[in-house]
């Protein structure tokens, strides 16, 4: 108990780093990671999300599915858990997600094959199931979501404004505003 009780006295102290806003990067990643929990019988880990993976609190890096990072949005800082299965399979939550911002930028593609999204003068490296998903090509715009507090390298894809102008999601002409409202009441 006095173990777990301070496991959650330097997640808060964490947070308020966060909220002060102290830089992220790999190194806070890293220590924020180290004040999360693993349970007795080793079957659920807490972690940092680093764009890519979690970062566990022994230092162990646990891949994160491209698909369930793009759906959920995640973002460097995000704090998950992860259940292991008798059988082995990995479950992934979202349990503390960062507070967030998003912003307009557009999709180029570097000359080693890298997509990134240049935004406000910077890049931000994308996860490829985000942009498959979306049928996302150079030169779209894209709307990506960034840590609010902090410098980040990764962001997450919200949408994709096809260079032609029409967006992957956009409903159809023929959706009401009726429609519309209730699809966003029930979070659709």
């Amino acid at each position: 108990m006095l173990e777990s009780a301070e496991k959650n006295i330097q997640s808060a102290k964490q947070l308020l780093h966060e909220i002060m806003g102290t830089r992220s990067s790999v190194q806070s990643i890293t220590d924020k990671a180290k004040t999360v929990a693993v349970s007795s019988g080793g079957k659920i880990i807490e972690g940092v999300f680093d764009g890519q993976n979690m970062m566990g609190p022994d230092g162990k890096k646990y891949p994160v599915p491209a698909n369930y990072a793009s759906k959920s949005k995640l973002i460097e800082g995000d704090v998950l858990k992860l259940t292991i299965a008798d059988d082995g399979s990995f479950i992934y939550k979202q349990i503390g997600p960062v507070e967030r911002v998003k912003k307009l930028g557009v999709l180029s593609q570097t000359e080693n094959g890298e997509y990134r999204v240049v935004a406000d003068g910077k890049s931000f490296r994308v996860l490829l199931a985000s942009l498959t998903y979306f049928k996302a090509e150079p030169g779209d715009q894209v709307t990506i979501i960034v840590p609010q507090n902090g410098e980040t390298d990764w962001a997450a894809v919200e949408n994709v404004i096809k260079a032609d102008g029409l967006s992957v999601d956009a409903p159809s002409a023929a959706a009401s505003a009726e429609d519309i409202d209730r699809d966003l009441e029930l979070g659709e």
